[in-house]
């Protein structure tokens, strides 16, 4: 199984769409594919209509409640959800406090047969579950808004990522910088010249990813519809970009 991880140091980004619609695009070729909600405010979770109760959700089993196998949820045919709830924050605190708090979701996801992907959608910030997301991933792919505010903290990102590949992940891959809410053909200048100055810089210029996801109300829609991009609008710009991404995602794993 293969482990891609969304993440950025800033919320808002794009993170929990893009983990939910790559999950789709590669359902839609066949893959059968599982998420894994670490964010307490659970936003992949609250796009599916589904129960979560207590005892059935992340908290529970990495603090020892519940099993694995009792949390899965089947969201769609080779669709596979662990869900999240905001009780996530007191259990990343509780077993952030024991030795090798980092390799709890390696170990959690060592359990899972015969699945071909696991996408996790991380919080905003830089905590525990995040390290132990990396720290379980085969790559990390970040989206980021071409402002300022929304790549200042990439560096720090970096940093973290190196320091996880070292102690923690050594076969962990930064696979790629893909921007969100934006438009190459859009002329907003302060836009256009952030992402030359990304392409241009000696770090990020290879990670910068050719895709883009545009701005596309179809993308919202359909998570408040709790439905696919793919069923909800299959033709619209946010279908076609997140198949985009997902096939140059597949070329950089």
């Amino acid at each position: 199984m293969r482990t891609i991880v969304m993440a950025n140091h800033k919320g808002g980004t794009g993170k929990t769409t893009s983990c939910l619609n790559v999950a789709h695009a590669l359902r839609e070729q066949g893959h059968s594919v599982l998420m894994l909600d670490c964010d307490s405010q659970c936003n992949l979770t609250q796009s599916f209509t589904l129960p979560t109760p207590a005892g059935k959700r992340l908290d529970a089993v990495l603090l020892g409640q519940a099993s694995l196998s009792d949390t899965v949820q089947e969201v769609g045919q080779g669709l596979y959800l662990i869900p999240s709830s905001p009780d996530l924050a007191e259990a990343e605190e509780r077993i952030g406090k024991k030795p090798g708090a980092e390799f709890a979701l390696k170990e959690l996801l060592e359990e899972v047969e015969a699945i071909d992907f696991c996408l996790i959608d991380t919080p905003g910030g830089l905590g525990k579950l995040t390290y132990a997301a990396l720290t379980a991933a085969t790559a990390v792919f970040i989206p980021a808004q071409p402002e300022y505010y929304g790549i200042e903290g990439l560096v720090g990102l970096l940093d973290v990522c190196q320091q996880v590949q070292k102690r923690l992940n050594k076969d962990l891959k930064v696979g790629g910088l893909f921007f969100t809410q934006y438009n190459r053909s859009d002329r907003r200048r302060a836009q256009k010249d952030m992402v030359t100055l990304l392409e241009t810089h000696p770090v990020f210029g290879p990670l910068v990813m050719r895709t883009t996801i545009r701005p596309n109300v179809a993308l919202v829609e359909a998570q408040i519809e709790k439905e696919s991009i793919f069923t909800w609008a299959g033709h619209s710009a946010g279908a076609q970009d997140y198949t985009a991404l997902t096939a140059e995602i597949l070329t950089r794993l």
